[in-house]
């Protein structure tokens, strides 16, 4: 995710980066350049074709209305994908405080422990949420070896399953009572919660026909747009439905890049800071 100062807008209209979707239409713009000048040219030097944008103005404002509810659908995932990892920081640090409450602070290794679990977790739920396995961001121990890290199909259920054995014990050998117990079960279970909805939001993308549908109608919308412009703006329809092509494509891209939050593009959400954050919290309490 990059960081900016969102007041210094003057300096970002002149910003370039490599999600920029400039960077990413170039050479469909090129191209779209020289069919524009061919329609326009064909139209205007070897017809008599009077064209008219009345079309288009209907069409466009459909189109416009169908873009907004993608972006916007597109940003509530974002968004929502944003709190899911902020509850995620929320929990880790409360179950971190409740640990540090009532385990003695000669326990030591099972403050430890504790540390290694959560942060495994968060670590863990960040690789699965993106069809990774990055073996140097966990610790391995007796709690979690390198050979289950290898075997499992979902490791953040496996490291929350060792969290309530753990919590489990504590019960057992009397380190906490019953309504303390539940206070930090309840804690816990919300880890799967909170992985639930980022699996609900990754796997659910925007309906494939609505999805075809909106590409389709901003290649018909685009191809045509040049007919439409030509006898009215003559040659000045060319620079004219680059602009429109570059506003609609630019639109339809950034919901792609959005509607998934948890990967590695440049405006997906700051994963890798979040769980280096949850980590260096949860020590600097139970540690």
């Amino acid at each position: 995710m990059i960081r900016y100062n969102p007041k210094d807008w003057f300096s970002l209209i002149f910003e370039f980066h490599k999600s920029d979707t400039l960077r990413k239409l170039i050479y469909i713009i090129l191209v779209y350049a020289l069919y524009s000048l061919g329609i326009v040219y064909i139209e205007l030097e070897y017809t008599d074709f009077k064209s008219t944008i009345a079309i288009h103005s209907l069409i466009g404002f459909v189109l416009g209305l169908l873009l907004v509810f993608r972006t916007n659908s597109a940003y509530d995932r974002w968004w929502e994908g944003r709190k899911l990892l902020g509850a995620l920081v929320n929990t880790s640090r409360n179950l971190a405080l409740k640990l540090s409450a009532f385990l003695p602070s000669e326990a030591s290794v099972k403050r430890k422990l504790f540390v290694e679990l959560i942060s495994n977790y968060c670590f863990s739920m960040k690789d699965h949420l993106r069809d990774k396995r990055v073996a140097e961001e966990l610790t391995f121990s007796t709690h979690l070896t390198e050979e289950e890290f290898k075997s499992s199909y979902h490791l953040p259920n496996i490291i929350a399953e060792k969290i309530f054995n753990e919590t489990k014990i504590m019960y057992d050998d009397k380190l906490i009572s019953d309504n303390i117990y539940i206070t930090i079960d309840d804690q816990v279970k919300q880890f799967t919660d909170i992985i639930g909805g980022c699996e609900r939001i990754k796997k659910t993308p925007i309906p494939y026909s609505y999805n075809i549908f909106l590409k389709k109608i901003i290649f018909i919308y685009t191809m045509t747009l040049p007919i439409g412009l030509a006898t009215d703006f003559q040659y000045w329809a060319i620079p004219i439905s680059l602009f429109v092509l570059y506003i609609l494509a630019s639109l339809e891209l950034l919901a792609e890049e959005i509607e998934d939050p948890f990967g590695e593009d440049t405006n997906d959400l700051p994963v890798d800071d979040i769980c280096h954050t949850i980590k260096g919290n949860i020590e600097e309490i139970l540690l």
